[in-house]
């Protein structure tokens, strides 16, 4: 029993202790990051101080286009200090930057836009530098971007007439006004439901 207590020792001082931390998983907009919610309060809930978040982010990100999504890693740590990873715009960003559209489908079956392969292939180069994606193929990392095409109802094709894709884009933004007071229309309703 002795030798056992006596290994059990040596195998403490061998263990490192388990660090336990919070990690909070965010989009923060490149160059945006406010002290008002939704990421003052959070970091507040964890007593970090706000201010310097914000400048830290803030300075990390003024190389990159005002506004643009980033979706972050926000490890807090015991001392109340924490640790910050940036990575690229997410996958529908850039396709809907390709597309030359504000908006993804509303629908499952509706196209919203067109890309061309090269995009594709594109935006995989540029997801593989991502952290999680790093040891992927292209070829499998393609295909990840062409699902999140599908899902956003982008659709992929090899080659694109851009004077066609002009009066298809026209066509769809009537079709987005119409939705989007379609989407009026119910709120309102509902507010007048819930007020009755």
């Amino acid at each position: 029993m002795s030798k056992l207590k006596q290994q059990l020792k040596g195998m403490k001082k061998v263990v490192e202790k388990v660090i336990h931390c919070d990690v909070i998983r965010t989009n923060i907009p490149a160059g945006m990051a406010i002290t008002g919610p939704p990421l003052g309060p959070t970091l507040g809930q964890r007593q970090i101080n706000i201010a310097a978040f914000c400048k830290d982010f803030n300075e990390r990100t003024k190389d990159i286009k005002e506004g643009i999504p980033l979706p972050s890693r926000i490890r807090i740590n015991a001392d109340r200090t924490y640790e910050l990873v940036i990575h690229k715009p997410p996958t529908v960003f850039y396709l809907k930057q390709a597309a030359g559209i504000q908006r993804a489908s509303m629908g499952g079956t509706e196209i919203a836009g067109k890309v061309t392969l090269k995009h594709i292939y594109e935006i995989a180069k540029i997801k593989q530098t991502d952290p999680f994606l790093r040891f992927e193929s292209l070829e499998h990392i393609c295909k990840l971007v062409i699902k999140t095409a599908r899902s956003a109802g982008i659709e992929v094709v090899r080659e694109l007439d851009a004077d066609e894709y002009g009066e298809f884009l026209e066509e769809r933004k009537v079709i987005v006004e119409e939705q989007k007071k379609e989407l009026q229309e119910k709120r309102e309703a509902k507010m007048l439901r819930a007020s009755a």
